[in-house]
Order: C-alpha cells, then sequence, then structure tokens
C-alpha cells in the first residue's frame, strides 16, 4: 500500500528557539508553531481556533531558525508527521510532532525577525543557500555530507557567455 506524509503549516513560533548540537556535530532545534484557524458556526458566528504544533528543526535549518526566528515571528514549514513514544513510570506516552524540512522566513524588517528582510530568506534542511562561503562568524561553512551544488544550480546549465547583455 502507498503512503504519503506531507505536511504544510504557516503559523507564529510561541518560544525562541534553543539550538543545540548532537554528539555527531549535528545542529538540532525544536520550536513551537502557534496555527489559527477562523471558522464560522452553524449559528453564523466566527470562531477562532488555534492549534500548538511541535516541530523540529535539523542542521543548517536549525542553525538559521537558531540565527533569525524569534518568539512571534511568522514562518512557514514543510515537513513530515512523526510520532514520538516513549515509557515514564510504567505508563507509555506518545506524541505527534512535525520534521521540518523546509522552512520559509515570512516577516519582514521588525517583525519578530532578528535579521533585516531578505536575509535569511528560506532555508532546506542540510542545504545552505550559499554553498561553500563563510556563515559570517568565526568559523568557516562546511558543506553538509551528500549536498550537491549542482542540485541549486540554474536549470540552463550555461555561464556567463549565455547571457545576451
Amino acid at each position: 500500500m502507498a503512503s504519503f506524509n506531507k505536511v504544510v503549516l504557516v503559523g507564529n513560533v510561541t518560544r525562541d528557539p534553543e539550538l543545540r548540537y548532537i554528539a555527531s556535530g549535528t545542529a538540532v532545534t525544536d520550536i513551537g508553531l502557534a496555527v489559527n484557524d477562523r471558522r464560522k458556526t452553524a449559528t453564523g458566528e466566527w470562531v477562532e481556533e488555534t492549534t500548538f504544533v511541535d516541530v523540529t528543526l535539523w542542521g543548517r535549518t536549525a542553525e538559521v531558525a537558531g540565527e533569525y526566528v524569534t518568539k512571534g515571528s511568522p514562518l512557514l514549514i514543510e515537513g513530515r508527521l512523526k510520532l514520538d513514544t516513549w515509557e515514564k513510570d510504567g505508563k507509555k506516552n506518545s506524541k505527534l510532532r512535525v520534521v521540518c524540512e523546509r522552512m520559509q522566513l515570512l516577516s519582514g524588517r521588525g517583525e519578530g525577525s532578528k535579521a533585516p528582510a531578505g536575509d535569511a530568506g528560506s532555508a532546506r534542511a542540510g542545504k545552505s543557500r550559499t554553498p561553500g562561503r563563510p556563515t559570517g562568524g568565526e568559523e568557516e561553512y562546511a558543506p553538509t555530507p551528500g549536498y550537491d551544488a549542482a542540485e541549486d544550480a540554474p536549470a540552463s546549465g550555461g555561464g556567463d557567455d549565455d547571457i545576451p547583455f
């Protein structure tokens, strides 16, 4: 049987991201996202409902979130659902969360973002918008293993010689 697991959410961040690194050196952060829904009831009244979603970001996406995202920032998240299960005090627990595969910053300057408008844009898990360039900090950017720069290159494949001006 075929299956499909894709989630697209737009909402506001509920807490500042806390960037951490696991033993392998991979960046990870967890954020909360508040997604609002407004609908009309049978009586014609408008009702607002907020759903709170936990989102986990990995790699370069987590680093971008740690640098540019603050509480209240509007974000678009694309990812997949993952069910976490654990046992505590003999009781089985589970929680559904979203694992982010792509994040798009939706705020401009002064709208809940640490960055000037246009500085961060979007981030894909494991990919940088400027492969091979320094991140602006003291350490050099090292591409994620398995990163293929050709994947982000223009489809035409042509160089500057193809530009008609």
